[in-house]
């Protein structure tokens, strides 16, 4: 079962809300937000399988993903939830409503369409894989090393927040080893029957091309219902980058009539 922070408590003035992180995150990555939006209800952040304190498996691929939610979801006794996922997590997300639609009552995929892309996060890998951890005493520290190899100060921050300082020596919450090796399955997207006709938000950052307007053919196909909006002044990472506007979104869509 996946490792789960829960904030808030359950029968609140709305459903229980599931977020769920994206590639090399975890479920620390959204705390603040979940913190603020836990006065509707309960709002339920598992680390992914191969991420955090979850376990670590051979195989990485969005129909495991989508099982994991769906088994937490029933195992919580929480669905229908509204249910946000980023980037990997959002793929996952879209993968459990054309499966499993009745665990679902309102979804928002932020920054991620239902296709393939042709990039891969391999290089991020092979960094952290080649980060030398001997003697480490401090996230700087780690930061001043990781910078040889990937020059974003903030992608590194974001890197970092996975790298566990207390073990010795200090080790990566991640498993880098199959994330590398199913990393096609990652950027890619299966094949996948069935719609989802309840309502979606597919949003984005305004200045991410992650989800295009030739995509939107495909999204209506799987969600006829879809709608779509962005986030000025935000790029992939629209909910770290923006994160009032981005709760604020997220607030006036799930409490949204209808």
């Amino acid at each position: 079962m996946l490792n789960t922070v829960l904030h808030g408590a359950p029968g609140g003035a709305g459903p229980s809300l599931m977020i769920v992180h994206g590639l090399f995150g975890s479920a620390r990555n959204w705390g603040a937000i979940a913190r603020r939006l836990s006065d509707r209800g309960q709002v339920i952040v598992p680390d992914m399988r191969n991420h955090g304190d979850s376990p670590w498996t051979e195989r990485h691929r969005y129909p495991e993903l989508a099982g994991d939610l769906a088994a937490l979801i029933e195992a919580q006794g929480a669905g229908p939830v509204d249910l946000v996922g980023h980037s990997m997590g959002g793929k996952a997300a879209m993968a459990m409503a054309l499966n499993r639609p009745d665990l679902i009552r309102r979804l928002v995929i932020a920054d991620i369409a239902p296709v393939a892309y042709g990039h891969s996060q391999a290089p991020l890998v092979e960094a952290m894989r080649g980060l030398d951890t001997s003697g480490l005493s401090s996230r700087g520290e780690a930061d001043d090393r990781l910078a040889a190899k990937v020059a974003t100060p903030g992608v590194r921050a974001f890197l970092l927040q996975s790298l566990d300082l207390k073990a010795e020596p200090a080790r990566w919450r991640l498993n880098l080893d199959t994330l590398v090796r199913e990393m096609a399955h990652i950027t890619g997207w299966p094949e996948m029957p069935g719609r989802f006709d309840r309502p979606v938000l597919f949003l984005s950052g305004a200045e991410s091309d992650y989800v295009r307007p030739e995509h939107r053919p495909l999204i209506r196909k799987a969600f006829p219902e879809a709608r779509f909006a962005k986030i000025p002044g935000a790029g992939h990472w629209l909910h770290a980058e923006k994160p009032r506007e981005f709760e604020a979104t997220l607030r006036a869509w799930l409490d949204a009539e209808g």
